[in-house]
């Protein structure tokens, strides 16, 4: 009988000091917790104890303390590079606008006909340029929004690119620039928004005439499952180009923002061309920089007409 009294006494014992160890560790990790709320260290907790649920209860935290840290650290990056869009824009939207002021001002004090004409062309090319810019921010903050959905229907894709390929005559000629074009002949159909595909065109078009020099080449090609456009042309500084940045949002290779672009003209290109379930990559090849748009292709019959 007494052999059992011994070994219930040792038993009682063994919980006792279990129970205050168990204790002892849950206060070490309120202590620990506190300490963590109210400083800034890298410390984690840890059980000392062979507790299952002690040791997943410390990973557990120290998971939650590990993605805080991460938010933390996100959010400090968006605070600075929302910092830095703002001065951006400010910066691409006031010089414009003290453009606008200058040549009204010898709007108002010329009476030469002929200065007056050429002052409100020039007046009239920074309202356009503003316009443009307010219009790529707007854009910019559509495509952000999870919930916004493009109209997807089978669309003639090699149309889409050469009727917004002609609307840059004007341009391309202003710049003494005749592309080289190499595109695959008849129509090729997507999945897709024909005013999407456009303004991605555009978006490239533009890219290349502004950071561009006088040589530019174009592609339009299809695969047994893909359609590729291509947009190329030589740069004079490919070094000065991140190819990995040229899709974020402000970006620009021209860190003196000389081009009066938002530089966000090919975020919106990637979000729209995304939206479609297509692909866009850069690539720079010696001094050429090199745009691909990637599609799926598609067999169309009989709808709206297409044969």
């Amino acid at each position: 009988m007494w052999i059992w009294a011994v070994a219930a006494t040792a038993i009682s014992i063994i919980l006792v000091l279990l129970f205050r160890a168990y204790r002892r560790q849950v206060k070490d990790t309120c202590r620990h917790l506190a300490f963590l709320k109210e400083k800034k260290s890298n410390f984690r907790l840890r059980s000392g104890l062979p507790f299952p649920e002690l040791n997943e209860l410390s990973d557990a935290i120290n998971e939650i303390l590990d993605a805080s840290e991460q938010l933390i650290q996100e959010a400090a990056l968006g605070k600075r590079s929302l910092k830095e869009a703002i001065t951006n824009i400010s910066h691409d939207i006031r010089t414009p606008l003290t453009s606008l002021d200058g040549f009204f001002q010898l709007l108002k004090k010329t009476d030469s006909k002929e200065e007056q004409m050429q002052y409100v062309c020039i007046i009239q090319n920074r309202i356009d340029s503003l316009k443009e810019m307010l219009e790529k921010l707007f854009d910019y903050a559509k495509l952000q929004d999870e919930a916004y959905q493009l109209q997807m229907e089978p669309i003639d894709f090699s149309q889409s690119v050469c009727s917004t390929l002609l609307s840059f005559y004007n341009e391309f000629e202003e710049k003494q620039i005749v592309p080289q074009t190499n595109f695959v002949d008849g129509s090729i159909y997507i999945n897709g928004n024909v005013e999407a595909v456009k303004r991605i065109v555009q978006n490239v078009l533009k890219n290349a005439l502004e950071h561009g020099s006088k040589e530019v080449a174009l592609e339009l090609k299809q695969t047994d499952s893909q359609v590729i456009f291509s947009c190329s042309n030589k740069v004079e500084h490919p070094e000065a180009i991140d190819v990995t940045q040229i899709f974020s949002r402000f970006y620009k290779s021209d860190p003196a923002r000389t081009h009066s672009s938002t530089g966000l003209g090919l975020a919106i290109a990637k979000s729209l061309t995304e939206l479609m379930n297509g692909t866009i990559v850069a690539e720079i090849s010696e001094d050429w920089f090199r745009i691909n748009i990637d599609f799926g292709f598609i067999q169309v019959y009989n709808v709206k007409g297409m044969n």
